[in-house]
């Protein structure tokens, strides 16, 4: 995938509308630029990792939003697996706020704790392929710093409906309806 304009791997997202434009932008954009990774698009994944979290975590809206932005990175900085959660916390961190944009930075690290503490657990065949690009898996003193972190239960929960969010053709709503969400949350960060 081409870098579409502005979005580069420094943007910096100031407004629902902005964020909005970013997440209409997955549509047909991929995990992969040659497509070869996980079988669904950015805007799909997006869409049913925070419909997961909705329904398991009906009230936490700020979760909701960090499943529905986690990848971003992947569209701001195309092939960059090791980096994306960061690329993404960095993007929405002025307009979602600091646990937004900590639960994104660490969905990638809770795949890597996951791998360590369960270890036949399953990934997607991309998950796996980038895993050691993200570090690989937990030694079981970083496992045990990491589970100790104050965002690590909801970064595991949030990677257990990433890993979910990949079913091709699952009708999981529309981007338009999450635009509430973003503001409510947005306007917290105020």
């Amino acid at each position: 995938m081409e870098s579409h304009g502005p979005l580069l791997s420094g943007t910096k997202v100031h407004t629902v509308d902005e964020l909005m434009d970013l997440l209409h932008a997955c549509r047909d954009a991929w995990d992969t630029p040659d497509r070869s990774g996980d079988p669904v698009d950015l805007h799909d994944h997006a869409l049913q990792t925070a419909a997961l979290l909705r329904r398991s975590h009906p009230a936490d809206k700020e979760l909701q939003v960090a499943g529905l932005v986690h990848d971003l990175g992947h569209l701001l900085r195309p092939g960059e697996d090791a980096a994306h959660a960061d690329v993404a916390a960095d993007a929405v961190h002025a307009l979602l706020g600091h646990r937004v944009a900590a639960l994104v930075r660490l969905h990638v690290p809770a795949k890597r704790y996951l791998a360590a503490t369960e270890p036949g657990r399953a990934l997607s065949p991309q998950s796996a392929r980038t895993l050691a690009a993200q570090g690989g898996v937990m030694a079981y003193e970083e496992a045990m710093t990491f589970a100790d972190g104050p965002h690590a239960q909801d970064a595991i929960t949030l990677r257990q409906a990433d890993d979910a969010g990949k079913v091709v053709g699952l009708d999981a709503g529309v981007m338009e309806d999450w635009r509430p969400v973003l503001e409510l949350v947005a306007s917290a960060v105020r």
